[in-house]
């Protein structure tokens, strides 16, 4: 038996038989009798006796399971808390005045050990010894460890330490949108006992994992027997089931590279998201936002001022901006649009458009990012200075329907289908969605604003990082998995969710062998935008990009990074997200790049350089590149 499993049975021994035992009867009560006493078994009521005579079958709560990292490293879990409670003398026969008393007493002198004041009405304890003075009446709530070492050799007589499971999250703000918080079902009750209520409040999951898997995770219930005979008197209480501990749910997240994620996040950038996969099976490793907020602040319960602190933080923590926001994707679209031009025939790699400051759409003008004439590129050159006026062109001759296909193909404009309630789907705007909000289809100037990732485009940081996975792979599209399987606390597997491809996109090799090549050379090629990405042991591939989103007197900028590393045999997908102010001056290569730097240097510390694949020869002039600066640095 491990070390887990005898805590967690010797937890189910402790709150099973100790709710009811008083100072005065600790030791003796300390094990459940194993059969009906002479005068349990004695009793029978009877039309007189039945208000006295009585067997309470109450049910004990089981301990909620733990979620782990895919290492077993816990994310949530259990701790003792101990309650304070007056236990009143049975058969119930106190005047009010004396069930006051006895109770005002037990409190003066519970408040004189842990050093605080205890509050509880008088019509509070009246309703308890009315309705339910057979049970406990609990005055002080999760005691402190300084308080509970004070009280528990110096117990009153007529008072009793309850202890109760409270959640805890072990590493406090990590994973915390992941995970998610609990809360108590209700209040204690104050009403007539009724036969299978629950000792004290359950918890129940109201955000993340926990509310996704919150069957799995509550257990089952115990059952414990409380008997009373003719005169009111209690003659026993016994465990009669045990509660049974809920499953534990084992994520797919790395604990060290979602740390990783959420400190780069917090140290540059003031909200943003960073996604990492797994391309060879689609393993969410990290899915970080930033900011967020700790759930031990819901323990065991939140104020309504901390609450509505952090709903009104103007940079709403409560969201996890990884999945459940969506922004333009700006030039990392033009992954997209590369695969769809190649594909379908309508631009070949060695086909060249002029990299031209601006061009002329129908009546309106579109520009590129650099102010400069760059000349005829092709593909590759395009991809690697990410030049907008190229794209247009090839976005033009390809026509909208093979880059609407091929974005759908990749995963964009629809759930990723993680077990996380409020997953964005994106968007990849079509005909339909054209006509229904701006009352026509797609013109040409809709499909220039497509080709560069803006206009009605929007994707989730995890689509991005899932559609990376599939680009790193050579084409396999693998269900996105969030939790590798759930099991019992002795670790027999209850569900195993498997990875599986759902499909095989046909993407030629020639294709991404170009798309390889221009991504590698975004990071690492004269003319690339994302040189502050680039490490000095592993070859990263990536692609930058620049998008405004937002009203125009609020408009505000996404910069993002994404792309895949080792180049050569990729072993993580990523996207970064930088969301910038209103108003601010971002760029993907200066904002977001820079961050998935920060996290593979980590990784890759200390490691010898891997053998890299170099970029292909090419028959063309290589772009000079210009002077860099920080906007020639990203686009």
């Amino acid at each position: 038996m491990s070390i887990l499993q005898m805590k967690v049975r010797a937890l189910i021994f402790v709150f099973a038989v100790v709710p009811f035992v008083d100072a005065q009867t600790q030791e003796t009560s300390a094990t459940p009798a194993a059969s009906p006493t002479p005068s349990e078994e004695a009793i029978i009521p009877t039309f007189e006796t039945q208000k006295l005579a009585r067997t309470y079958i109450l049910d004990v709560p089981a301990p909620r399971g733990q979620i782990t990292d895919r290492n077993g490293v816990p994310l949530a879990q259990n701790r003792l808390s101990y309650n304070l409670a007056i236990n009143f003398p049975t058969p119930l026969d106190f005047s009010d005045t004396q069930a006051l008393s006895f109770a005002r007493e037990k409190i003066e002198k519970a408040e004189k050990l842990i050093g605080r004041t205890l509050r509880i009405s008088d019509e509070a304890i009246l309703r308890h010894y009315r309705n339910r003075g057979i049970m406990p009446l609990e005055i002080g709530q999760n005691l402190s460890q300084a308080e509970y070492e004070e009280v528990k050799d110096n117990l009153p007589a007529g008072m009793v330490v309850r202890p109760v499971y409270v959640r805890t999250y072990p590493n406090g703000k990590l994973a915390g949108q992941i995970v998610g918080y609990t809360g108590k079902t209700g209040r204690n009750p104050d009403g007539i006992v009724d036969n299978h209520e629950t000792l004290w409040p359950e918890t129940e999951g109201r955000e993340g994992l926990e509310q996704t898997f919150n069957e799995m995770l509550a257990g089952k219930h115990g059952e414990y027997k409380l008997t009373f005979d003719k005169d009111g008197r209690k003659t026993s209480e016994k465990l009669v089931t045990a509660p049974v501990p809920g499953y534990n749910i084992v994520t797919t997240l790395d604990l060290h590279l979602q740390e990783l994620a959420e400190k780069t996040l917090e140290a540059k950038a003031k909200r943003g998201a960073i996604v990492i996969v797994d391309p060879n099976n689609g393993d969410i490793l990290a899915l970080a936002s930033w900011p967020t907020y700790d759930p031990n602040l819901f323990i065991p319960s939140i104020s309504s001022d901390k609450f509505k602190a952090l709903q009104d933080d103007p940079n709403i923590p409560l969201l996890p901006r990884a999945f459940r926001s969506s922004y333009p994707p700006g030039s990392t679209f033009k992954i997209a649009v590369g695969i769809a031009a190649l594909e379908s025939g309508a631009v070949h790699s060695d086909d060249q458009f002029e990299c031209v400051p601006a061009i002329q759409i129908g009546n309106l003008t579109f520009h590129n990012w650099k102010k400069n004439d760059r000349g005829a590129l092709n593909f590759v050159q395009a991809l690697t200075e990410s030049c907008d006026t190229w794209f247009y062109q090839a976005g033009i001759k390809t026509g909208a329907e093979p880059i609407i296909d091929w974005a759908l193909k990749l995963g964009f404009g629809g759930k990723c289908g993680i077990p996380l309630r409020g997953e964005a789907e994106g968007r990849v705007p079509n005909d339909e969605y054209m006509k229904a909000t701006h009352g026509r289809k797609l013109l040409n100037g809709d499909i220039a604003n497509l080709s560069i990732g803006q206009g009605d485009t929007q994707v989730t940081p995890l689509q991005m990082a899932q559609a990376m996975g599939i680009v790193a792979n050579g084409g396999t599209f693998y269900q996105t998995r969030l939790v590798q399987q759930v099991q019992t606390f002795d670790n027999k597997i209850v569900t195993a969710y498997s990875v599986r491809a759902k499909k095989t996109l046909d993407l030629s090799s020639e294709t991404l062998d170009e798309l390889h090549t221009g991504m590698i050379d975004v990071v690492n090629g004269p003319g690339g935008t994302a040189h502050q990405a680039s490490l000095d042991n592993v070859e990263t591939a990536g692609k930058t990009g620049t998008a405004q989103w937002g009203p125009k007197n609020k408009e505000r900028t996404a910069a993002w990074f994404t792309g895949f590393l080792p180049a050569d045999q990729p072993r993580f997908a990523f996207a970064a997200l930088y969301e910038g102010e209103v108003g601010s001056k971002v760029h993907g290569g200066s904002a977001a790049a820079p961050m998935i730097a920060d996290i593979f240097k980590e990784i890759y510390k200390g490691q010898q350089t891997n053998g890299t694949r170099k970029p292909r020869a090419r028959e063309e002039t290589e772009v000079r590149r210009a002077e860099p600066v920080e906007e020639d640095e990203s686009d």
